[in-house]
């Protein structure tokens, strides 16, 4: 019985684990009308000419500070991130929590599902073309 309750608690334990950790499905349709708010410095343009901040077009999968043109803060470019759907959700939520240092400016978006959309939205606009 006592094994019974112990695997019973690790399991939902486990599952409320999961449950937290995973991010809500991204909708990239909702993510380009929320990535209006980034569009004052950065773009998915395929050009890749970068504004105030640097062309986010291929970011998924990329290594930060990786945008030729662009000067990076010295914070980003230590980060050592790969922007992959972790590290963008990290640093959407808080850019300054997420790479103390950086030079972005942006409090960042709080709720879960804003991020997900706006990194469904960059996943989209991140094949070469």
């Amino acid at each position: 019985m006592k094994y019974l309750v112990g695997l019973t608690t690790f399991v939902m334990m486990g599952g409320a684990a999961a449950a937290i950790s995973a991010a809500p499905p991204g909708n990239a349709v909702n993510g380009a009308v929320i990535f209006k708010k980034c569009a004052s410095c950065h773009s998915v343009d395929p050009s890749g000419k970068n504004g105030l901040g640097p062309n986010l077009r291929g970011v998924a999968g990329r290594k930060a500070a990786m945008v030729a043109g662009f000067t990076y803060s010295p914070a980003m470019k230590a980060s050592g991130l790969v922007w992959n759907d972790q590290t963008l959700a990290r640093f959407l939520a808080g850019p300054r929590q997420a790479v103390p240092g950086t030079k972005m400016i942006f409090i960042g978006l709080p709720k879960p599902q804003d991020q997900a959309d706006v990194i469904a939205y960059l996943k989209q606009n991140s094949a070469k073309k």
